[in-house]
């Protein structure tokens, strides 16, 4: 991914496509399944955020999710689902209907795992105290050369692996054996959100959110930063759509077209973000949903109008997808 700016012909194209792109909660619903993490566990919802069911997990099969404290990172990766809560990590097998507790690891925060699950067993847990690795999918994990600080946000683009928390932006050409960084020109303090480009191995651009306020960029794998926009704004998620970078901020909700050169301030933020999720990708329009300290909401189109779209008033730490392989049924909440 390069500084550039797309020809005026092509992004007028693509923004035409995404405006075109079938509307899930206008029309026919999506048959994705939205998770959800909150303060008190895990949620699901099979209508595009309509209603909500608590996942607690069968009485009669494996564990119970009562009392797992909040749910802080979701990934599904088809029936397979995986958990990190407060009181460690869990998985499922059969899209969250029963679980197995695999390690009861305190203060997870966010979970990452290997891009080809089935071949690489590797999981790194992102905590309160640092970040660990398992070997083994999840059953026990160990310390890597990063510890004594929090990890919130992670990426392995490979073959680095990204690490963002108390310590700004730190990364590992080791799988997590050594960390470098934070680079030059990085503000001293915690990073809340990070972005990478798609063809980080042979471009390592990296743009990074931290505490002080603003975007900024790194063209070198994060050794060397500079500013990229959005100074005085506190952003809480970073994610790319297509070409576009969006920017979830705490007063504001912007899109760069011209990779952080400038931003559109698209909308005011109906909350204070978590979690930003376009569950579609760049070929299924701009439908996007904000987990917020006020709730969850859903845009049709890229933020530019917001709507509830459940948990009104209530923190929501994360919202994950993954095609469902059936329907299934559980306590509803709006």
């Amino acid at each position: 991914m390069r500084w550039r700016v797309l020809p005026g012909a092509a992004l007028a194209a693509w923004l035409a496509a995404s405006a075109a792109a079938p509307q899930p909660r206008a029309g026919a619903l999506t048959t994705l399944t939205l998770f959800a993490g909150t303060a008190e566990g895990l949620w699901r919802s099979q209508d595009w955020g309509r209603s909500w069911d608590r996942v607690r997990g069968r009485v009669a099969a494996g564990v119970r999710l009562d009392e797992i404290g909040a749910a802080r990172s979701v990934r599904p990766l088809g029936a397979r689902v995986w958990l990190a809560a407060d009181a460690g990590v869990y998985v499922s097998e059969d899209f969250g209907e029963t679980w197995t507790a695999l390690a009861a690891t305190s203060g997870a925060r966010v979970l990452l795992l290997s891009r080809y699950p089935e071949a690489d067993l590797t999981v790194f847990l992102g905590t309160e105290a640092g970040l660990l690795r398992s070997r083994d999918g999840g059953r026990t994990f160990s310390g890597t050369g990063l510890a004594g600080t929090a990890v919130h946000r992670l990426e392995w683009p490979g073959p680095a692996l990204v690490a963002a928390g108390g310590r700004g932006v730190l990364v590992s050409r080791d799988e997590g054996v050594q960390f470098a960084g934070p680079g030059a020109g990085l503000p001293e303090g915690p990073v809340g959100a990070i972005a990478v480009s798609s063809f980080f191995a042979v471009d390592p651009v990296l743009f990074a959110a931290p505490a002080s306020g603003g975007v900024y960029r790194s063209p070198d794998g994060g050794d060397t930063w500079s500013a990229a926009g959005l100074g005085g704004e506190r952003v809480r998620d970073l994610a790319w759509l297509g070409p576009f970078l969006y920017a979830a901020g705490e007063t504001g909700f912007y899109r760069s077209t011209d990779a952080g050169r400038s931003w559109e301030r698209l909308s005011t933020s109906p909350g204070r973000p978590a979690c930003l999720l376009f569950p579609l990708g760049a070929g299924g329009g701009p439908e996007a949903f904000l987990a917020t300290d006020r709730g969850l909401f859903h845009t049709p189109d890229a933020g530019t109008h917001w709507e509830p779209a459940g948990f009104a008033g209530q923190e929501v730490l994360e919202v994950a997808t993954f095609p469902p392989p059936e329907a299934s049924s559980g306590t509803k909440r709006r």
